[in-house]
């Protein structure tokens, strides 16, 4: 019998020295994928059968974002070390070293994408040692094209749940921390709320500016389901919250033994946001090493885990947010310029609270409605003369002290007169009204620490900062003392 070439038209899949399907054998089904975008993936065929190389390649090229071919596992892990592949299609059979060998060598050098194993020549124990060394399928030649497809498919959609369950988990151990919506109808509510409508739309990357508690990461949420990637994940990191040794890990991700500790590998926030959208809190956090390394990844769409050597793609949507004047960092040189410059594609100021005090009431009943049900108390009536009383309040703390303020008032069961918790401030000695702003700052710092028994943890919480930034003070203070005490010694 003549063997017939390789093609999706033929229905299956074999080499080229096996016999084509018998006459008279059922069509193959049609593989329903619309419903899965599968541009997003990447997928590396190991095979050491031209014709199967080529009809893989065929077959997945118009589907998938990327597709490469290798004869042998020498040469696939060349592809590996360049380029980052989701999904391998690995022949048992290879010349020099086995297929199901190399798998074991890559799950235990921390590969931890789907494998699909494909053989001619199989029985139940390398069936076995397949799935004890991580293959996701096992598909026998002479294949269907349907076989391979559906197979593919579901190794697709189980990457893209593990995502979406990541987020899950991150979302639920934030619950509650944060309003959802935009809440309000003064002027300065309706046209950030129009802003949104029409930025949301666009792949640009957005810069949120806005005192603390303003609502950022309720302005990102809301830029995103607005958004053509709405369906994909939105990822939300606080800069300022993690160890500047470990920000670099958590954003792209390391590989088993990149540094101390990291015992197996890891995929970073950008892997986990692929698709959607990465929003970055207290962007002015970054360390400056870091920002560089951001830079390059939103120039380039390509980033490089710690301790890899290979690229992957990214396409994600960049949110980022602070509640600082970033264009003061950048002329202190704690901000690059062009990393300001290139987040700044369209930036948009958050008002504060106090700017919008007709917002108030609809507040507090979003707040009473949210609260009530998580604590267990009924809601509160809302009277016009607390109102009143709350309207004319500063608001130092902007939305989120709003909430708190709510939700204190739920657990005591009326509306304290005074919205802030805070301790009223002891009188200012005499002596101190001679001091300079700067002075004072570090009087209190110094004070605050102390109390905290040198926890500078605990004293950045107190204070409302981050650690990074009290670290930041006192190693300007002491720089400062330094250069003083020579000029003093010269002298």
């Amino acid at each position: 019998m003549v063997a017939k070439p390789y093609g999706e038209d033929r229905g299956s899949a074999t080499a080229v020295t096996k016999a084509a399907p018998e006459e008279g054998a059922a069509p193959a089904r049609p593989v329903e994928l619309a419903d899965y975008n599968w541009l997003a993936h990447s997928v590396l065929v190991v095979d050491d059968e031209e014709g199967m190389r080529n009809f893989l390649e065929r077959t997945l090229a118009r589907r998938c974002g990327m597709v490469h071919s290798a004869a042998d596992a020498e040469h696939a892990a060349v592809l590996m070390a360049r380029l980052h592949f989701d999904l391998l299609i690995l022949d048992i059979a290879l010349p020099g070293k086995s297929g199901i060998e190399w798998l074991h060598e890559l799950r235990e050098h921390g590969y931890t994408g789907d494998v699909i194993l494909i053989t001619a020549f199989a029985d139940m124990e390398t069936a076995i040692d397949a799935l004890r060394g991580g293959a996701s399928d096992f598909i026998l030649k002479p294949f269907r094209v349907d076989q391979i497809l559906n197979s593919i498919k579901r190794c697709f959609e189980r990457a893209g749940l593990a995502r979406e369950n990541f987020v899950l988990r991150r979302e639920l151990a934030g619950l509650g921390a944060e309003p959802t919506g935009l809440i309000g109808h003064s002027p300065a509510m309706e046209q950030l709320r129009a802003m949104v409508r029409r930025v949301g739309q666009m792949p640009s990357t957005v810069l949120l500016l806005g005192e603390s508690g303003t609502g950022k990461e309720v302005v990102a949420r809301a830029l995103h389901q607005t958004s053509p990637r709405a369906q994909r994940p939105f990822v939300p990191l606080n800069c300022a919250a993690i160890a500047s040794e470990l920000i670099e890990s958590e954003l792209f991700g390391h590989v088993k033994g990149a540094f101390t500790g990291a015992t197996e590998s890891r995929n970073g926030l950008f892997y986990y946001a692929h698709g959607g959208t990465l929003f970055l809190d207290e962007i002015s956090e970054l360390p400056l090493a870091m920002q560089t390394r951001l830079l390059r990844v939103l120039e380039e769409r390509k980033l490089r885990p710690v301790g890899s050597e290979r690229e992957l793609p990214v396409d994600v949507r960049i949110i980022a947010a602070s509640n600082r004047d970033l264009v003061a960092e950048v002329r202190a040189g704690r901000f690059r310029e062009d990393l300001y410059y290139r987040l700044a594609v369209v930036d948009m100021a958050l008002p504060p609270l106090r700017t919008r005090p007709e917002d108030i009431p609809e507040l507090m009943r979003h707040f009473m409605q949210q609260l009530a049900v998580q604590l267990g108390v009924p809601p509160l009536p809302l009277s016009h003369e607390v109102v009143s009383r709350l309207a004319g309040y500063s608001w130092p703390g902007n939305v989120r002290e709003l909430r708190n303020y709510v939700e204190r008032s739920l657990i005591l069961g009326c509306f304290p007169p005074q919205p802030s918790a805070a301790p009223t401030a002891a009188p200012t000695p005499a002596g101190e009204l001679e001091l300079s702003l700067a002075e004072v700052e570090r009087r209190h710092i110094e004070r605050v620490t102390t109390a905290c028994e040198g926890n500078k943890t605990e004293a950045a919480r107190r204070l409302g900062v981050s650690r990074k930034t009290l670290e930041r003070k006192f190693a300007e203070w002491a720089l400062a003392d330094a250069v003083a005490a020579r000029a003093e010694r010269r002298a």
